[in-house]
């Protein structure tokens, strides 16, 4: 086989040609039907290929992630009961509508029994949430910084929840030496609400998701 032999190549008597030039000509042609078979069918067989072999790598993971999720599921539900009693606890250091009275009681008297004298002790306007109401009470008390402390812990030790909030701590007409402080404060205490009142909110929620 010669270069020559295929300068001179004639396709309308193609069978004339010698074997050697038949073996190459057939090679290039195989080549480029593989190459056309490649580019038109295999490549985007491959392309879906790839796409399946990604999207059964994302269920896998998925699958993987629910096992575990399952194989913890006794472990949630524990929590679950931990937090619903945790949740409950906490419920029953909200007092009802009825025992706020108590409350604001045993907060005045928390400063009394310290010898403090109130200035001040103002329960504000409610604040309604989802299920408690929030009551504010603007207080202030003279005493000394250790009876001041000592209600502020007092306070803390209360049966109901109470937080004081927005401390100021100055001394009495701006004496050092008397002593004497001035602490005002807002002490915060919250009641959960009761099943008419929450029938109420419920009921106006409706209102005005209607409108």
């Amino acid at each position: 086989m010669k270069l020559e032999d295929f300068n001179n190549i004639d396709f309308k008597n193609v069978g004339s040609l010698p074997a050697s030039v038949k073996a190459v000509l057939l090679l290039v042609l195989g080549l480029l039907l593989l190459g056309l078979g490649y580019w038109s069918m295999w490549q985007p067989a491959l392309a879906d290929l790839d796409q399946s072999v990604a999207k059964e790598k994302e269920l896998r993971d998925v699958f993987l992630a629910k096992k575990s999720q399952a194989i913890k599921i006794d472990a949630y539900r524990q929590q679950m009961v931990d937090i619903e009693r945790t949740f409950g606890a906490l419920l029953k250091q909200l007092p009802d509508k009825s025992e706020m009275d108590g409350l604001l009681t045993d907060i005045n008297q928390a400063g009394l029994g310290r010898g403090l004298e109130f200035n001040l002790f103002k329960p504000g306007q409610e604040t309604v949430a989802d299920f408690y109401a929030e009551m504010p009470i603007q207080i202030k008390v003279l005493g000394s910084y250790h009876d001041l402390g000592a209600f502020a812990t007092d306070v803390s030790k209360l049966p109901r929840i109470v937080t004081l909030n927005n401390i100021s701590l100055t001394p009495l007409n701006g004496d050092v030496k008397s002593g004497r402080l001035v602490l005002e404060a807002v002490a915060k205490t919250y009641r959960y609400l009761d099943s008419t009142e929450l029938e109420a909110k419920r009921s106006n929620a409706k209102k005005v998701h209607a409108k």
